[in-house]
């Protein structure tokens, strides 16, 4: 057993760490199985040298983000306990290294290490998750990955063209100019992992595709990591033809949100489908990514919470 301290700049911070009725630091103390209380301005903790390492990281972490934003929410300690308790540690990952110099890329929760585990151990892989938790990022950087290590010849991008309450025929300009604003999103990813002017030319010479789901049939491709986003707006038969593409030394990673389908009432997800059917065959893969690895701005999991049960009754409207 080792015991430390940690110095806190004033009480109201000691406040914000702690939580409401020691909430926060209660679930420290059962994550890590870790004594913490307050003493003389500092935070002292006790335990297995290990969990005491742990437990030092995580308030050093929590109490870094509550001076920057002022406070300090459930999910937040939730999210910082995901990154660094004793489950998680065996999830210590080298980096994902894409083409930009300097730029390496990881997991930042136990559920992202899972799915990038999941990506290099399978050929086929199927993640779904909400809003924020690096579905597609992370499927991009280790198809990125991937080609800058030459264990591919092609990356593939696929988007399903499906409309969420928009209708696609009424945009400007021609048939690309109108499927863009879909592949946007892939395109945004792969701009984080190699200089513009290197896509551009992967691009022209077809190393790069960023195609709609629909432009896949009747293709095999060989050699080539195939990102299938979005896949909750697909349907059975749509996933079927996309999955049917793959050929030899491909790998496929199929990611979307099972929360947000903008298909037609009654239609069912080609993603919900595949997992129920797929999820026992050797080389495939099934991750479940959750409000807890959400990643993207703090307000996120807030706004995913909100929409987790239905809305409260308010007053009616005018």
């Amino acid at each position: 057993m080792i015991k430390t301290a940690i110095s806190v700049v004033s009480s109201e911070a000691l406040l914000t760490l702690f939580g409401a009725c020691d909430q926060h630091v209660r679930k420290i103390r059962e994550m890590l199985d870790v004594s913490v209380w307050a003493q003389e301005g500092r935070i002292h903790i006790e335990g297995e040298e290990a969990a005491v390492a742990r437990a030092t990281e995580v308030i050093e972490q929590l109490q870094a983000y509550a001076a920057k934003h002022g406070q300090l929410g459930e999910e937040d300690v939730q999210r910082v306990l995901s990154s660094t308790s004793q489950e998680g540690q065996k999830w210590q990952l080298p980096p994902i290294e894409v083409f930009k110099v300097g730029r390496q890329i990881r997991p930042r929760t136990q559920g992202q290490a899972q799915y990038i585990e999941a990506i290099r151990n399978n050929e086929l892989v199927m993640c779904s998750g909400p809003a924020g938790t690096g579905k597609t990022y992370l499927a991009v950087a280790m198809a990125a990955a991937a080609l800058r290590a030459e264990t591919i010849r092609k990356i593939v991008l696929v988007r399903p063209a499906v409309e969420a309450g928009e209708s696609l025929g009424f945009l400007p300009g021609d048939l690309q100019a109108k499927i863009n604003p879909y592949l946007r999103p892939l395109l945004d990813a792969l701009n984080e992992m190699m200089d513009r002017e290197l896509i551009v030319r992967y691009q022209q010479d077809d190393i790069i595709e960023v195609i709609p789901l629909a432009y896949m049939r009747g293709r095999t491709l060989n050699e080539a990591f195939i990102i299938l986003d979005e896949a909750q707006n697909t349907t059975v038969a749509q996933m079927k033809m996309f999955l049917t593409r793959m050929g030899e030394g491909s790998k496929i990673v199929v990611s979307g949100d099972t929360s947000q389908i903008d298909l037609p009432p009654h239609t069912r997800s080609g993603l919900i489908d595949a997992i129920e059917r797929l999820h026992k065959i050797e080389g495939v893969g099934t991750v479940k990514l959750t409000r807890n690895d959400i990643v993207r701005h703090r307000l996120v999991q807030k706004i995913v919470n909100a929409y987790q049960g239905p809305a409260k009754k308010g007053s009616r409207k005018r």
